[in-house]
């Protein structure tokens, strides 16, 4: 019974939040400018300053776990190309896939990974570690894999090659990984920042989660999100169950416990990410399923999540 209320306590707070942002967006106390001009302060500002923080705080010399790091990128490399290939074989309307492919693949291992290792531990531990093994080839493989799948298949390959140029360009100035990179630099040369900055710092990054979680509350469309719901039940159900049942134990096998395995059940188990539905639409694929698919995964994330953690802390791996 106590696992079960840790488990709920870790799960819950974070679905509140966003049920808030979804109420005061009814309520009208904010409206979908406001959501979008904060999703940009969060992505632009306070989660890269986050994420700056917590590894400029980091001892690499000491804490580094390349074998870690090495898992988180490893796993994400066979999940996108096992979904894919299966999705080819199996899904007849092309349409869907690349929207398919990503929403049963890309998590929100940035927002809401911190968010619940930070409410659970207090501190970010190993989740700046399994972001920089995990989200840049989340978004790398998302960029291929829906250029490949886009509606305008008659686009010229030249045209084609230039596109796929410059979204690396726009991943290589993502904020969140400029915020990583920098982080690392600043452990690693151990940089100490004057108490006046570090301050500022941290009341900037501290609005990061709070802010995000409204946001995506905000962004709910709730029945046109839920337009296509077989496939969306499948990547749910890929996103939420499969993944985590398959690479969990292998996780636990090589010896990783408490901030680490969260870390891990947070890149394989949380919900599908909200920028998957703005790379979808701007790609010129299926944003109606994307939508969908982050709905759903969202929703029913609050119980598998729950679900999981349980079963890991019965087992005293967190």
């Amino acid at each position: 019974m106590d696992a079960f209320i840790y488990s709920l306590n870790s799960t819950v707070p974070i679905f509140l939040t966003m049920i808030v942002g979804w109420l005061i967006k009814k309520l009208g106390i904010i409206n979908d400018e406001f959501a979008n001009k904060a999703n940009k302060y969060v992505f632009k500002v306070a989660l890269p300053l986050l994420l700056y923080k917590d590894l400029a705080k980091q001892d690499f010399y000491s804490s580094f776990d390349g074998k870690f790091v090495l898992y988180c990128a490893l796993t994400t490399f066979v999940v996108f190309t096992s979904v894919w290939i299966a999705t080819v074989i199996f899904m007849k309307d092309r349409s869907m896939r690349g929207a398919f492919i990503q929403g049963s693949c890309r998590s929100s291992a940035a927002i809401l990974g911190m968010a619940f290792i930070q409410n659970m531990y207090q501190d970010v531990g190993m989740a700046p570690l399994m972001i920089i093994g995990a989200v840049p080839l989340f978004n790398i493989f998302s960029v291929i894999i829906l250029d490949m799948n886009a509606s305008d298949l008659d686009m010229s390959e030249g045209k084609r090659a230039d596109a796929i140029k410059k979204t690396c360009i726009n991943i290589l100035k993502n904020p969140i990984i400029i915020g990583i990179v920098l982080g690392t630099l600043a452990s690693l040369i151990r940089l100490d920042l004057p108490l006046i900055i570090d301050k500022t710092i941290d009341n900037i990054a501290v609005t990061a989660t709070p802010v995000a979680l409204i946001c995506i509350g905000a962004g709910f469309e709730g029945r046109k999100a839920l337009a296509k719901i077989k496939p969306t039940i499948l990547a749910s159900f890929i996103k939420l169950i499969l993944l985590c049942a398959i690479f969990l134990p292998i996780a636990v096998f090589l010896g990783f416990r408490n901030q680490t395995l969260m870390a891990a059940l947070i890149m394989l188990g949380s919900p599908t990410t909200v920028t998957a539905y703005i790379m979808a639409k701007n790609m010129k694929n299926d944003e109606v399923l994307s939508s969908s698919i982050i709905v759903m995964t969202t929703f029913f994330s609050s119980l598998t999540l729950t679900g999981w953690i349980f079963v890991l802390r019965m087992m005293g791996m967190v």
